[in-house]
């Protein structure tokens, strides 16, 4: 904005009035050009940055770059697939020893061993065909599981051939096979 332009849009206005006015645009103006120099400085220094970011890449090769990330993938599924594979490993173990200890037998390893323990892990209901495979187990080898029939085992004398009462000390000697104290 020119004076003479001021002087023509205001007629009879004063000096100092126009002056008036011509600070006050000039102040906006100022202010404008400062937020505007503001900006352009921060859009410098990132255009900076990125340069410099940029330099940083020169020189690598992205097909290398993509053939490493390829290889970090699959070997991130397959270890994942081994980790899912352990997991599902000792749920079944684990499903496996509880259905025998539960089964009442006397040697878990034993019974371990007489059940297809592959063919088990490969089911898909699992819990039936344990159960199944261990009821067939219990029913072959009926030695190797407790049970709940009370023991007919005498614990005290029944009134046999004996010697009739007498001391412990004569017992003993009669099993030693050494002759009677007279």
């Amino acid at each position: 904005m020119k004076r003479e332009d001021v002087t023509k849009i205001f007629e009879g206005a004063t000096e100092e009035q126009v002056n008036s006015l011509l600070n006050i645009h000039s102040a906006d103006i100022g202010n404008a050009k400062k937020a505007l120099e503001t900006e352009r400085d921060s859009l410098k220094e990132q255009l900076k940055t990125a340069q410099d970011s940029l330099k940083g890449f020169e020189g690598v090769d992205v097909k290398d770059l993509q053939a490493k990330v390829t290889a970090l993938t699959a070997d991130l599924a397959a270890k994942q697939k081994e980790h899912e594979a352990k997991i599902a490993d000792m749920e079944f173990s684990s499903a496996l020893d509880a259905a025998i200890s539960g089964s009442k037998a006397k040697n878990a390893k034993a019974v371990r061993a007489l059940l297809d323990v592959e063919t088990l892990k490969a089911s898909k209901n699992q819990q039936a065909d344990i159960a199944a495979a261990i009821k067939k187990c219990q029913e072959e080898n009926d030695y190797l599981f407790g049970s709940d029939e009370p023991i007919k085992n005498a614990v005290h004398e029944s009134g046999g051939t004996g010697n009739g009462g007498s001391s412990p000390l004569a017992a003993m000697r009669a099993a030693m096979g050494l002759p009677a104290e007279k």
